[in-house]
């Protein structure tokens, strides 16, 4: 019998410190390059994306090239990602809702980036 947590799963896919912030971004819906880069603090143009890659070949979002000049992408979640975000979500209320506590007890640990 597998012993393993299903978090030890989970962590396998939005391991790292950007991944839960790009879905967070991404569950608003199909976002470019530029703008998930201006949403998600602090990332570099190089982690951000070696982490959408990442997540597209977890299945867990879908880059979608246009074709277009000049050149047009946007990355969106698949079905199991829209569920990854929708499990993130508690996370990211118990983040606000202990933000003073956080801030206050682990300074510097309540910003992004």
């Amino acid at each position: 019998m597998d012993s393993r947590c299903g978090l030890d799963v989970a962590l396998r896919i939005v391991g790292g410190k950007w991944k839960p912030l790009i879905l967070f971004h991404l569950n608003r819906g199909p976002t470019r390059f530029g703008e998930l880069k201006r949403l998600v603090a602090g990332v570099t143009e190089k982690m951000l994306i070696q982490h959408l890659r990442e997540l597209a070949d977890d299945g867990v979002i879908v880059r979608h090239d246009y074709r277009e000049v000049p050149p047009r992408v946007d990355y969106a979640l698949t079905d199991v990602g829209v569920t990854l975000a929708a499990a993130l979500a508690p996370l990211c209320d118990w983040g606000n809702v202990n933000r003073a506590w956080i801030e206050a007890t682990l300074p510097g640990k309540a910003q992004a980036g």
